[in-house]
């Protein structure tokens, strides 16, 4: 069922990685502003592919600067506006207190798990730096066939919430204070940079709540926010 907006409203595409702390953004932009936020939460690759077959969205918060990149050169985001709101980070996570110690690269190597999880690497920048650590350690080809993929990093977190999988890269943002297990923070230089980046997309060039929450997005009160959640914030 299509969301109904007022000329009040921002309808905001978001990475499903960001949803959560979306969700504390939105209550302090409307508690600001007269205005309000609609939110369409999924993988970037798949919001992308909306934009591009027309899905009437104000702003994508993107998981990657790839798809914003692509969406101003194909003259469907404001020319200008893109930038830099969070920096995600990758943590590998078992519900399993004792399962993650030690040496990691061994832990994998000995590949004492049925499955681990991570999000699809053709729809989530997530997932491409899960990739690219295991290619770093040389285990990706070797794991490949015990690797189950989610459509995005909220899946690839409740797969190993429900143990369906022992073991998943996640966002170390999804992880919640009620989340039991162990886990290992990848270093940031294992991978590239998960620099996500925010748009104005061209439906909502002429919006002022859009314009309004773009502003406030990379305000103090939002980077505080953002950061309290678990994401890296440019200096």
């Amino acid at each position: 069922m299509p969301l109904e907006l007022s000329a009040d409203d921002a309808l905001v595409a978001a990475a499903a990685n960001f949803a959560e702390p979306l969700t504390r953004l939105e209550r302090a932009f409307e508690a600001s502003h007269p205005h309000r936020l609609r939110v369409a939460a999924g993988s970037t690759g798949k919001l992308y592919a909306q934009v591009l077959h027309g899905a009437p969205f104000d702003i994508l918060l993107a998981a990657d600067q790839e798809r914003p990149t692509l969406l101003e050169r194909a003259g469907l985001a404001v020319p200008g506006s893109r930038r830099t709101y969070a920096v995600g980070r990758l943590t590998l996570w078992s519900a399993d207190p004792e399962r993650i110690q030690g040496d990691v690269a061994a832990l994998l190597e000995a590949g004492n798990f049925r499955r681990l999880a991570m999000a699809n690497p053709a729809l989530a920048p997530y997932g491409a730096a899960a990739r690219e650590v295991l290619q770093g350690f040389g285990l990706y080809a070797t794991l490949r066939d015990r690797i189950v993929t989610a459509e995005n990093i909220g899946q690839t977190h409740a797969m190993v919430a429900t143990g369906n999988a022992e073991i998943g890269f996640v966002a170390a943002s999804g992880i919640r204070e009620s989340d039991e297990g162990s886990r290992w923070e990848v270093p940031a230089d294992l991978h590239a940079p998960i620099r996500q980046d925010a748009v104005l997309l061209a439906h909502g060039a002429d919006n002022p709540a859009a314009q309004q929450f773009l502003q406030f997005l990379h305000g103090e009160r939002a980077r505080t926010i953002i950061s309290d959640s678990g994401y890296g914030v440019d200096p």
